[in-house]
């Protein structure tokens, strides 16, 4: 499941346990402005997507966004963001776990127990899981932490949370809390609470991820661990084309078909396109103040999982 190279960290500079090469950061530019899917009616927008810069500043301020930010491939208001993507998850709630095994053929279960393995999580531990949605991280965290431990899931999507508070109280789980909360501030929970915080296929929905990194760096207590799984760059051009092939004609048909939806899920596919690449999510990581900060791919890239260190 896990490439060949994820068992040591990764390093910038070592091109074994980075296959893609680093870009300077006008041709990423290039790169975003001419990377148009065949299967789109709608072009990418012009410019750099945000956070794909190959060199971010150390201790650069990025809380200020400008007006526009990008929802999947088009470009909105900063404050429509946030109301679209609640929209996004308010209709797939119900559907949201088949939909997910349909996707990834099942294999986000194993991207999933990865994670859970990597956790390094023990018992009587505290655990924030953000944007936990339907509960998967969070019903394996509550037994692994057991009666002793504790976890929080938290989503900023009510309809979310109350799939997965549903789901976790009917499985008997005893040591749960679940509280709305946005990535970007979790005020609700003070500093150094917890000892493993966790975002699943959620950072890239969030629009200002380097506030939301600072936050989870704040809320982690000295020596706790930060893990972000979400959807990366495929690091084999072809598997790439495929990815988009797929991800651009089949995902919106069978959003369609399971869930009546099939705008919700062509934003999933754009959303992903958007997001940072692996190197570049590892700085801005550092740049919130973790150390030893690594990735792992799976599936090829299509999926990483990065960790980092308080």
């Amino acid at each position: 499941m896990s490439d060949s190279n994820n068992s040591t960290h990764n390093n910038l500079n070592n091109p074994n346990n980075n296959p893609s090469p680093q870009n300077t950061p006008a041709q990423d530019s290039n790169n975003a402005a001419n990377a148009n899917s065949p299967f789109l009616s709608q072009p990418l927008p012009q410019g750099t997507p945000q956070g794909q810069q190959q060199s971010l500043p150390k201790g650069a301020d990025h809380r200020n966004l400008g007006s526009t930010t990008h929802f999947g491939y088009k470009t909105v208001d900063v404050e429509e963001k946030q109301q679209k993507v609640a929209e996004v998850f308010h209709s797939v709630a119900a559907k949201y776990d088949l939909m997910n095994d349909l996707m990834s053929f099942g294999i986000h279960r194993l991207w999933k127990r990865f994670a859970i393995n990597l956790s390094g999580v023990r018992r009587g531990q505290q655990v924030l899981d953000i944007a936990g949605g339907t509960g998967d991280l969070a019903l394996a965290f509550s037994r692994e932490v057991g009666p002793q431990g504790h976890v929080v899931l938290s989503d900023i999507n009510e309809s979310m949370l109350n799939v997965g508070r549903d789901r976790l109280i009917d499985k008997g789980c005893t040591n749960v809390d679940f509280v709305l909360a946005n990535a970007e501030t979790l005020e609700p929970f003070a500093d150094e609470s917890f000892d493993l915080v966790t975002i699943s296929f959620g950072l890239r929905n969030v629009t200002d991820k380097d506030a939301a990194l600072r936050a989870m760096y704040r809320v982690l207590k000295p020596g706790g661990r930060l893990l972000v799984l979400e959807f990366s760059k495929p690091v084999f051009e072809p598997l790439s084309r495929l990815y988009d092939l797929y991800s651009f004609t089949a995902l919106p048909v069978m959003g369609k078909l399971v869930a009546n939806d099939s705008e919700s899920y062509r934003y999933l596919a754009e959303s992903i396109r958007m997001h940072p690449d692996q190197r570049t999510l590892k700085q801005m990581m550092e740049n919130a103040g973790f150390q030893s900060c690594d990735y792992h791919n799976m599936t090829g890239g299509i999926v990483a999982l990065h960790r980092g260190f308080k």
